[in-house]
């Protein structure tokens, strides 16, 4: 099986998810939405191909992970191969954490019509949901863009048949919303 990428691996990221992670940059979204964080990462025939395989290989290869991030693009737009490396990479311990433009209930409807991506949430332990939207963006969010992004408990989700947020990262820090630089040797 082969998945489409927009770049090779990224390890050892700490802003795209707790701990330290192996980001998998999945090619390809069909939201294209206005101030994307990864706008090259939207047209389905750039990037390039690789067999999954050779992904899971790579992800074992790298050491004092805690998790891998499926990011993108969009990552349900291309459900069987993700739900091969996250099926892969809880079997070697590591959890997994996902950021889709498509909201939790709108995964769920998708599933009635094709298990594969209940299959793919069920081996998701967060997910970032929602499509981003600039006039919602905002500085003081943990690991999300915009506010209208809910950052969820998955597996609690799915047991309780509701959506359950992961608490700790819906605190808001309530200084400036605006980037101010520095103060520092570099002034």
């Amino acid at each position: 099986m082969k998945i489409r990428l927009a770049s090779n691996l990224q390890c050892d990221s700490i802003v795209d998810g707790e701990g330290m992670r192996t980001v998998v940059w999945t090619q390809g979204c069909p939201r294209k939405c206005p101030g994307c964080h990864n706008p090259e990462t939207q047209a389905f025939n750039e990037g390039f191909l690789v067999d999954v395989d050779d992904v899971k290989k790579e992800i074992s290869s790298y050491k004092n992970q805690d998790g891998i991030t499926l990011s993108g693009g969009e990552p349900f737009s291309q459900p069987e191969a993700c739900y091969e490396l996250a099926t892969y990479a809880k079997s070697i311990g590591l959890n997994v954490w996902c950021y889709t433009g498509y909201t939790y209930e709108t995964i769920l409807a998708m599933a009635y019509e094709n298990d594969i991506y209940m299959k793919l949430l069920q081996n998701v332990d967060v997910l970032i949901d929602g499509s981003f939207i600039m006039n919602l963006k905002s500085f003081n969010l943990k690991f999300r863009g915009s506010s209208n992004q809910r950052i969820i408990d998955v597996k609690e989700s799915l047991t309780e048949n509701k959506v359950i947020l992961v608490p700790s990262y819906h605190q808001v820090d309530m200084g400036s919303d605006l980037y101010q630089k520095a103060e520092g040797i570099f002034v």
